[in-house]
């Protein structure tokens, strides 16, 4: 690395970034509820393997749909409103996410434009802004703020795809543990007679090929995301 004028703004901007992908990871998980998917909870009630199977692929739908939200979340080299969107302000009395009070644009590549409904409630996004950890230091000139997205260093772009690893993978175990427990559910259902051995065997096949499906787009989701990071 070439030190001259500026260099030492240049690595404390490398810390900022680094500081903020681990603050960012911690923030994100926490505002998808640590991505710990509730499992499929075995039912002591009589289900046909068509609602067995409605149910476990209903669970594993929400699993990806998720993670696909919460990847909107991880950080680019790219201004994305999605950075913002779940922020949460206290206004009016309440908590609630920053998409429901205010536009979110982002009218350069590397700047986020947040325009309040009501500008009275600028202070408190700020306030939510700041208090969110995600690094990002709001400007405001009285009626909207700009949050400038400060490019990543290599180093932060390779934490950001390590932690999409991480995510995904996350997923793909709830969906096994989704698999596991409709299986046991089909098990339960033929050991009390309510459906045939052939109709077990068929219903387990089905469950194996929908988990087959959703890691598959698990995996896709990932790997797009990551090459956004990678790419930007």
């Amino acid at each position: 690395m070439r030190f001259g004028a500026g260099s030492r703004k240049t690595l404390e901007d490398e810390r900022d970034c680094a500081d903020v992908a681990s603050v960012s990871c911690a923030a994100f998980r926490a505002s998808v509820g640590g991505l710990c998917f509730t499992d499929y909870q075995t039912k002591v009630s009589i289900m046909s393997t068509e609602e067995i199977l409605f149910d476990v692929e209903d669970r594993m739908d929400k699993a990806v749909a998720r993670l696909r939200k919460g990847l909107t979340g991880v950080r680019t080299g790219r201004a994305n409103p999605g950075l913002v969107e779940g922020v949460k302000v206290v206004a009016y009395g309440s908590e609630m996410p920053l998409k429901q009070i205010a536009t979110i644009a982002c009218p350069e590549p590397q700047q986020i434009l947040i325009r309040p409904f009501d500008v009275g409630t600028l202070k408190d996004i700020e306030k939510g802004i700041i208090n969110s950890e995600l690094g990002y230091a709001p400007n405001s000139d009285g009626k909207v703020i700009r949050l400038n997205v400060p490019p990543l260093s290599t180093d932060v772009r390779r934490k950001m795809a390590k932690m999409i690893s991480e995510l995904c993978e996350e997923c793909k175990i709830a969906i096994r543990n989704v698999r596991r427990d409709g299986n046991k559910q089909v098990d339960a259902e033929e050991k009390a007679k309510a459906i045939s051995e052939d109709e077990r065997d068929d219903a387990k096949e089905s469950i194996q090929e929908l988990t087959k499906k959703y890691e598959e787009m698990a995996t896709e989701l990932a790997k797009n995301r990551e090459k956004d990071v990678m790419d930007d």
